[in-house]
């Protein structure tokens, strides 16, 4: 059965103000790139679709934040935040969805394609399920070479309705890999609510038919999912096999650019504005210490600075030139 997060190690709850600190700063590292990328969208300087995270920030940062840069990680094409978090440059990565060739696969993989092995992100992938055996694989070559790395693999809800997931967590489970299965439960698969696809409410009791730990977290509080990932990383580093996460979140926006979200129930969204995971920490924040207001309004103008200053560094960069699109592909 699912662990309850009330067993959590306490401590974990309550982190030093630098952390805090540093957990804010990275949520709004990626809330503001998003709004930055949806403003060169909208602009027509994006090609392609973009999927953005608004509302879950608080999973990859809480994941991202207690991993070691030799741990790997793979995404879903929702990935701006796991590739930031795990610490790809921002400029980067603008360049890639921009198309420049100063980009993270030098503007040829777009939103959905990031990477950058430099920082063990093995990329977002636009499929479905498809970068599951991917973090698998990386499991299977740590357990091998014994490099003591974990690898990570965030997925969303619809996801565990894919033989592939299926295929990869028993597998996992019957070689003990170290890797760690992370659900951002945001509620919806594209258009459809979970309970339109899926016959169980808890996503993490999935783990049961792999013998494996089923962890249900608070995805919008990252100090609580920061501590269910130390305790699966412990699992994972000492040989006892793989953990399925299932962090409950929202997203705030439609599931692309094109979607407008008119298919939410009316109240539903302004209810879950009310639980924002960077609102959170802040309050956490203030409550604990009022003079924390000032500090986070630095915190908030300092981000901003750097995202806007990234931003411009990716559109001062040329486009590839075009005999470059033969370089980097299988004849």
């Amino acid at each position: 059965m699912t662990e309850p997060v009330d067993e959590l190690v306490p401590a974990l709850r309550h982190g030093a103000p630098s952390d805090s600190s540093q957990l804010l700063s990275e949520m709004l590292r990626i809330r503001f790139f998003e709004e930055e990328v949806q403003q060169l969208f909208s602009l027509n300087l994006v090609r392609g679709s973009t999927h953005l995270m608004q509302g879950q920030e608080a999973i990859p940062v809480g994941v991202s934040s207690v991993l070691f840069k030799t741990d790997t990680m793979t995404c879903t094409y929702r990935g701006h935040g796991a590739v930031l978090a795990k610490g790809a440059a921002m400029d980067a990565c603008f360049g890639e969805i921009l198309g420049r060739a100063g980009g993270l696969c030098k503007g040829r993989g777009g939103s959905m394609h990031l990477t950058d092995v430099s920082v063990g992100a093995l990329g977002s992938n636009a499929i479905v399920g498809a970068h599951l055996p991917i973090s698998v694989g990386a499991a299977l070559t740590s357990k091998l070479r014994r490099t003591g790395s974990v690898s990570v693999a965030f997925l969303g809800d619809g996801a565990t309705n894919i033989g592939t997931f299926h295929e990869s967590v028993n597998m996992a489970a019957v070689w003990k890999l170290p890797v760690i299965f992370v659900i951002e439960n945001n509620q919806y698969g594209e258009y459809s609510p979970v309970a339109a696809t899926t016959p169980i409410s808890r996503l993490a009791d999935r783990s049961v038919s792999y013998g494996i730990p089923g962890v249900f977290v608070d995805g919008n509080d990252v100090v609580s999912v920061r501590a269910v990932t130390i305790q699966a990383l412990e699992r994972a580093r000492s040989g006892l096999g793989p953990t399925l996460i299932e962090a409950n979140t929202y997203r705030q926006v439609g599931h692309s650019r094109s979607d407008p979200g008119a298919y939410r129930p009316e109240g539903e969204l302004d209810a879950w504005l009310l639980k924002d995971p960077i609102l959170q920490l802040e309050n956490a924040m203030i409550a604990s210490d009022p003079q924390a207001t000032s500090h986070i309004a630095l915190v908030r103008e300092q981000v901003k600075l750097e995202v806007i200053q990234a931003r411009d560094r990716a559109l001062s960069w040329p486009e590839p030139p075009v005999e470059a699109r033969f370089e980097d592909v299988y004849s």
